[in-house]
């Protein structure tokens, strides 16, 4: 049944075609294939080489209207309580106490972002390497280290968010839900590109965005037309 939605979607598309960002928006409710709610995605095809410092993305951003997800935030402070912290949209809080937790496997890491005091990074260490490799450890560059951390806490569950180059110089990130509706995807749409106009490393050479693509979850692709779109 996948299958047969996925072609029928695809008849909406025409081969070879780009679109504007409001026809886009307008073809990600045709194309859609399934009966939840989807995720709306945006992929970033960028003329970078990540090897280089001068040629990497890793920041924050924050959509006019989010992104749709409620992230689970994990925070480390040797300063505020975990109930003050869990108040502003923690799901987990503490100190070293915590932090041994991890270590010992007590807590799980299902978190989709970990924020830390400067003095924690300390003892962060420790659990580096569990960390680590899920993308979890903070970082000053992205806003998820900081001395009021009740503030870094509402900032991220208010809907600002981190992306990054993967391997390959791309980015892959989402820009709503599609029961959003067609303005507020437009918006976030034209800010989504925006963004990532305005965090263009110094080391890319010749053109930078080579396509933008957009799709529902599940959906088919549609390529954006940046001749027309920069904004």
């Amino acid at each position: 049944m996948a299958g047969k939605k996925y072609k029928k979607a695809m008849e909406f598309l025409k081969e070879g075609m780009t679109y504007s960002v409001e026809e886009a928006v307008e073809l990600l409710e045709q194309t859609n294939t399934v009966k939840f709610d989807p995720t709306v995605e945006i992929h970033f095809n960028l003329n970078l080489d990540p090897k280089h410092v001068d040629q990497m993305i890793r920041t924050t951003g924050k959509l006019p209207h989010g992104t749709g997800k409620t992230p689970r935030i994990c925070a480390f402070s040797d300063t505020v309580s975990a109930a003050d912290l869990k108040k502003a949209g923690a799901i987990a809080a503490g100190g070293e106490d915590l932090v041994a937790e991890i270590a010992s496997g007590e807590v799980a890491l299902d978190f989709d972002v970990c924020v830390a005091t400067p003095a924690m990074m300390r003892q962060l260490g420790k659990i580096a390497r569990v960390l680590g490799p899920k993308g979890l450890m903070p970082n000053p560059k992205t806003g998820t280290v900081g001395e009021d951390l009740v503030a870094v806490v509402k900032d991220i569950a208010g809907g600002k968010f981190e992306f990054k180059t993967d391997k390959q110089g791309n980015v892959h990130s989402v820009f709503g839900k599609l029961s959003f509706g067609k303005d507020k995807l437009t918006e976030n749409l034209k800010a989504f590109l925006q963004l990532v106009q305005d965090v263009k490393p110094s080391g890319a050479k010749g053109k930078y965005i080579n396509s933008v693509v957009v799709c529902n979850a599940m959906g088919p692709g549609i390529k954006l037309d940046m001749t027309v779109d920069k904004k």
